[in-house]
């Protein structure tokens, strides 16, 4: 791929990971982008770079435009290697190079790469003019680690936005207008789902700091570029920091003999006559990252697994650490399972989703395989509760 013009003088000179397939956890089936800005002024700028076995690839790309030699910054918005892997070896190839970054990035960018960059750390408010252009730097702690910050072009109303309003989609397309946005917002969902969720405060705050901007591009780290629906990507930040959730159940449940199944399958059609959207959700089909993509809009959560071994599965147990670490606030959560002598597995679900801080609707448990007296008394239970 060639570089991609944003502007006059501006260009997108990042890499498709056509490959990527997960990324921390997360399942990526789309793939991804590292995205990386290089901006021809009178002082050149480079904002990002991308993981190191693709350093010669984006090199590639700039030496399009200019000699990559020719480069005065890179504005490192983020220490985490995905960002800037290529940092070490611009650094060789371009001695005189100065880094710009946050106070911690600067900490980060040293302790990662054990290198003596030069550096120049910068706080919120802080400019840098490259000629007829001005970029300030607004720092965004924990969005969604503790040095991440995003970059602001004033000249053309570029927000480089660092991980937030991201997705992992590889495309051949770069713009928001060209690609599929249901997709798009798809994918926007499920990155922030599971890797921006936690830090949903500080969303908050960083929407509030970003309010007075004047944004007619989103420059992202990952993904598709906003151009023509910014104020839609920010509406749903905005929604989703917010904690809203819709009528929505979530049953989600793994099985030895079907007998968990049929509670969850009770469980679930209990919801439906209450006139809930529902997922009815096997841990054995779904991954764990699409299960937490649609828990970022759910009032409740129920967790289903048998006993094995004196505990609940394995399968329930990932899910339930992955959960924890994501765990969204103020919902209602529920525990259940069949077993066929120790049955210490509903606890186990119940105390784990009860860690998240969720309220905790009374756990239900059967031995062996429930009968249709039980299953109706589930379903009674289960509509009198919700």
């Amino acid at each position: 791929m060639k570089p991609v013009k944003l502007t006059e003088n501006i260009y997108w000179v990042g890499v498709v990971d056509w490959r990527l397939r997960n990324f921390h956890g997360y399942m990526t089936q789309r793939g991804s982008s590292y995205n990386a800005y290089l901006i021809i002024d009178e002082k050149i700028t480079l904002i990002d770079t991308v993981k190191a076995p693709f350093c010669d690839e984006m090199l590639t790309k700039i030496s399009a435009v200019i000699d990559p030699s020719k480069i005065d910054y890179i504005i490192s918005n983020h220490a985490e290697m995905d960002h800037s892997g290529a940092i070490p070896e611009l650094a060789k190839r371009i001695p005189n190079v100065e880094i710009i970054a946050s106070a911690n990035g600067e900490k980060a960018l040293k302790e990662h790469f054990k290198e003596n960059f030069k550096i120049k750390s910068v706080k919120a408010g802080d400019k840098l003019n490259t000629g007829k252009y001005t970029f300030t730097f607004v720092p965004e702690p924990m969005v969604h680690w503790p040095d991440s910050m995003v970059t602001y072009l004033e000249e053309e109303r570029i927000l480089f936005s660092n991980d937030a309003f991201g997705q992992h989609i590889a495309t051949s397309e770069r713009f928001d207008y060209e690609y599929s946005l249901e997709i798009i917002m798809e994918e926007a969902r499920k990155y922030y789902a599971n890797i921006v969720l936690p830090y949903s405060q500080q969303v908050q705050r960083a929407l509030k700091d970003l309010s007075g901007l004047k944004i007619d591009i989103i420059a992202t780290s990952h993904g598709i570029i906003w151009r023509q629906h910014v104020s839609k990507i920010m509406a749903e930040y905005q929604k989703w920091s917010s904690n809203e959730y819709k009528k929505k159940a979530l049953v989600i449940y793994d099985t030895m003999w079907h007998s968990t199944e049929k509670m969850a399958e009770t469980i679930a059609s209990a919801f439906s006559e209450k006139g809930y959207n529902y997922r009815l959700m096997s841990l054995q089909d779904n991954h764990i990252s699409d299960i937490m993509t649609e828990i970022l809009e759910a009032e409740y959560i129920c967790v289903g697994s048998p006993t094995l071994n004196n505990n609940m599965l394995p399968t329930v147990a990932a899910f339930l650490t992955y959960l924890k670490g994501l765990a969204p606030k103020e919902r209602k959560a529920m525990a259940f399972g069949s077993y066929g002598w120790g049955g210490q597995s509903v606890k186990q679900v119940h105390e784990a989703l009860e860690s998240c801080g969720f309220t905790m609707l009374e756990p239900v448990s059967f031995k062996y395989i429930p009968d249709e007296e039980f299953l109706k008394t589930l379903r009674e239970k289960v509509l009198a509760a919700i």
